[in-house]
């Protein structure tokens, strides 16, 4: 049996994977990519179809079919806000200190409950 050596090489990535991916607004898509997440897990928790979701958030259905797949480029943080609203969820925005070293920049955190 002749078994060869392979070396693999692995990058490890920073946790965003937009970034890593060298999009510009890689910050406001991971935290996008979250809040769809949450919406399709709700949506299939009260086994809605996307028809009745739809319905209820105030999206027509192909828009929420796309937020469903990754497709959220065109919907804000906002009216991702509304829908998570729209499905029962309360959204608390807390705003705080960085807690890093004073010059640093302050970063979003999404915490789901």
């Amino acid at each position: 049996m002749n078994i060869m050596s392979t070396k693999v090489e692995i990058e490890v990535g920073s946790g965003n994977v937009y970034a890593d991916l060298g999009y510009d607004d890689a910050e406001e898509m991971r935290i996008k990519a979250g809040l769809a997440m949450k919406i399709g897990e709700i949506i299939k928790r009260k086994h809605y179809t996307q028809m009745e979701a739809a319905a209820i958030v105030g999206l027509p259905q192909p828009k929420l079919s796309g937020l469903l797949r990754g497709q959220f480029r065109g919907i804000s943080e906002t009216k991702m806000i509304e829908v998570l609203n729209a499905l029962g969820r309360d959204v608390q925005i807390i705003v705080g200190r960085a807690s890093r070293k004073p010059a640093a920049k302050g970063r979003t955190t999404v915490i789901y409950a």
